[in-house]
């Protein structure tokens, strides 16, 4: 990241700010919609990052972590999302009028289905320290640092997510018909 950008950014600079937001917006949104498995709540949750990012600039005191300042304004913004949804939401069950059928050998659908069922198990405060970690590669230590929580929280939430994740994945596994016995 350019510190000139950072610093002419935190001075009102609008254009330099602009910059910054079209290197970051793109990793921005993938992490939101990781971490809240909605477009809609993502591309929400990324522009209210946005926006804090810009008020909170002028207070950000080192420049060189302007990317995990802003990732961590991104997460606590998915976070926040995340309640407003749960407070607004109603009783009204949603069916997926295309179905998951694998009728059609449709595996991979199938598939990313369970996965994504699974994810949406997973607590949303663990759920950002697996995208942090697994997709955006970055260490426990700068995972616990962008999100402001312990390194052993953070490897404790990565435990968690990971274990809830495999148990989705084996309850959701067709058993195995035992010899002699036919379905």
């Amino acid at each position: 990241m350019d510190r000139v950008l950072v610093e002419q950014a935190r001075s009102g600079d609008r254009d330099a700010f602009a910059s910054l937001v079209h290197q970051v917006s793109g990793s921005l949104f993938a992490v939101a919609f990781r971490i809240l498995r909605d477009t809609g709540l993502a591309e929400d949750a990324v522009q209210n990052a946005l926006v804090s990012a810009w008020r909170q600039l002028p207070h950000l005191h080192d420049a060189g972590r302007f990317e995990a300042w802003i990732h961590r304004i991104a997460v606590h913004a998915c976070y926040a999302e995340s309640r407003r949804r749960r407070e607004s939401a109603n009783n009204v069950r949603l069916l997926d009028l295309h179905g998951s059928s694998t009728a059609d050998g449709s595996r991979d659908l199938a598939d990313r289905d369970e996965l994504e069922r699974a994810f949406r198990g997973v607590p949303l405060d663990q759920r950002a320290v697996f995208v942090l970690h697994h997709y955006l590669g970055l260490p426990l230590v700068d995972v616990a640092d962008m999100l402001g929580i312990p390194a052993g929280t953070a490897r404790s939430r990565l435990h968690y997510a990971t274990r809830s994740l495999r148990s989705a994945f084996e309850a959701a596994a067709p058993v195995p018909l035992k010899e002699g016995r036919q379905a």
